[in-house]
């Protein structure tokens, strides 16, 4: 849990910053860097999704799990968890908290990074993963709150939650997650962090969060597809 220790405090103290150094930055300023983030997102997003070595594993779990996440409403979920954190906890009461809340944590969350590292950090104490994971994160969640305010700071709880959930567990997954299903986890986790970005630009919403199911359904769709050779 170290290893999600320190992301989880790192995104705080770079919510932090940017919460109280932001006005400082001018608003050409924040939205300039932010499309810049945007765009870097976009192809940290397609160059995991290629990574993929059979694209039919990722479409099932994209569809499989889309009918399983729409069901459930996880992106509802996700903002009624914001809107409640904003009516306690900020004053901007104008839907820019939950933007903030669900957007950087589908980001921290999403991605090979989260995944691996908190898998080293529970099953070898290998934390250099998380670590390096903590720096982007921090530094990335300076320019989020400079822009989009405090519910940046608050996604530290679900990255906290998330990862120490998966390092913790590490164990009893250890056989589940080999190499391949790894690959076929980032490579699902890629399409949706470049959805992440398409959101972020504004081009159109995407439900990512609907679509969180895909990435755990890779696990047993890439057992199957070894059972029969596909």
């Amino acid at each position: 849990m170290l290893g999600t220790t320190v992301n989880f405090i790192a995104i705080i103290i770079g919510g932090l910053a940017g919460v109280f150094f932001g006005k400082y930055f001018s608003d050409k300023l924040k939205e300039t860097v932010i499309q810049g983030i945007a765009l870097t997102v976009l192809v940290i997003g397609l160059q995991m999704a290629l990574k993929t070595n059979n694209v039919l594993i990722v479409i099932l779990s994209l569809v499989i799990g889309g009918v399983i996440g729409e069901t459930i409403d996880i992106q509802a979920r996700l903002n009624d968890l914001g809107q409640s954190l904003e009516k306690r906890f900020s004053s901007q009461g104008n839907g820019q908290f939950t933007k903030a809340f669900v957007t950087t944590s589908l980001i921290y969350c999403v991605g090979a990074m989260a995944i691996v590292g908190a898998l080293e950090d529970g099953l070898n104490a290998n934390h250099s993963i998380l670590f390096a994971k903590s720096a982007l994160d921090g530094i990335t969640a300076i320019i989020f709150a400079s822009s989009m305010g405090m519910g940046v700071i608050f996604s530290a709880v679900p990255v906290f939650l998330y990862q120490g959930s998966i390092s913790l567990f590490a164990g009893s997954v250890q056989g589940l997650l080999s190499e391949a299903v790894v690959i076929e986890m980032s490579a699902v986790g890629g399409i949706l962090i470049f959805g992440i970005g398409i959101t972020m630009l504004g081009i159109k919403e995407i439900k990512v969060g609907n679509l969180l199911p895909g990435i755990f359904l890779t696990v047993p769709l890439v057992q199957l597809f070894d059972f029969f050779n596909f």
